[in-house]
């Protein structure tokens, strides 16, 4: 299990995280999400060591993280931390060795990654003769390589076209499937609300919502209802445990906490033709949290 636990960093006046905590348990997929400037690569990369926090702590297993946890770590850096000039293959097996493989386990996992990624054939190519998105994959690699206990990304699907972005979900849910925590952040929320077990909303170094999608969704106590009700007298809905927030074609929405009343009413008033939740997607539950 993953913790960050209080974790406070300031530029001089300037406060980049204020608190920020959160849990990612084993086979957990965490999306990290906030408007740029939030503090997601703050936290980040003070989990990957490369920051000192002012205070607060990281935690796997139990423990602070030491350098030893952090080489078992995978990361991706949102800026790539690639040499353009070195040839693929050889790249990836080189960031294999640095974390403590032999050279030919190294080369041989090197392989296997870049087949799964569909780079075998760029193997002997350079990193700067890539577009962009075949140069993610090479960093996913990267961080794959040494078999990682944990990972961490930073905006892992930036750049990348439809078929990519579901070749690197998939291997990202496989490395789940295998008891890996995944911590990435993105701002593709519709992708994050899709393949993600838990969510954490990030706003001016504070975290404003943790939890599920369906947690987030009940998190404010109203939901929603759509109904629609044929041949319904105008001015039905008066009266109502709630209050009509909106239509949808011939629809009402209704926030209410009772849905039983809403339905006797509904049922009274003509024929029912539709009646259920209207959840919000992340990104309406986004735009609440930070607003």
């Amino acid at each position: 299990m993953m913790e960050i636990d209080g974790l406070r960093k300031s530029y001089g006046a300037k406060v980049a995280l204020d608190g920020v905590t959160f849990t990612v348990r084993d086979g957990e997929m965490f999306g990290f999400v906030g408007a740029n400037g939030a503090g997601k690569t703050t936290t980040m990369r003070i989990a990957m060591g490369v920051l000192n926090a002012d205070a607060g702590e990281v935690r796997f297993g139990g423990h602070a993280l030491a350098f030893d946890d952090r080489r078992r770590f995978g990361y991706m850096p949102e800026e790539r931390g690639l040499y353009p000039k070195m040839k693929i293959g050889d790249q990836v097996a080189y960031f294999g060795e640095l974390h403590g493989m032999t050279p030919a386990a190294a080369k041989s996992a090197a392989a296997s990654w870049l087949e799964r990624l569909g780079l075998s054939e760029r193997a002997g190519d350079h990193v700067q003769d890539l577009s962009l998105g075949n140069q993610q994959r090479v960093q996913l690699a990267v961080a794959l390589v040494h078999d990682p206990e944990v990972l961490i990304l930073d905006e892992p699907f930036s750049g990348l076209d439809p078929l990519a972005v579901d070749t690197m979900a998939d291997v990202l849910a496989e490395r789940n499937a295998a008891g890996v925590p995944v911590i990435f952040s993105s701002h593709q929320l519709d992708l994050v609300e899709r393949i993600c077990d838990s969510v954490g909303i990030i706003a001016a170094g504070k975290m404003v919502a943790v939890g599920t999608v369906d947690e987030l969704r009940r998190r404010e106590g109203h939901r929603i209802l759509k109904v629609e009700v044929a041949d319904a007298a105008p001015g039905w809905e008066q009266g109502l445990p709630g209050r009509v927030v909106g239509t949808d074609d011939d629809a009402l929405l209704i926030e209410t906490t009772d849905d039983q009343a809403v339905l006797k009413a509904a049922m009274n008033a003509g024929r029912v033709g539709h009646f259920g939740w209207q959840e919000p997607t992340l990104v309406e539950i986004f735009r609440e949290a930070v607003a």
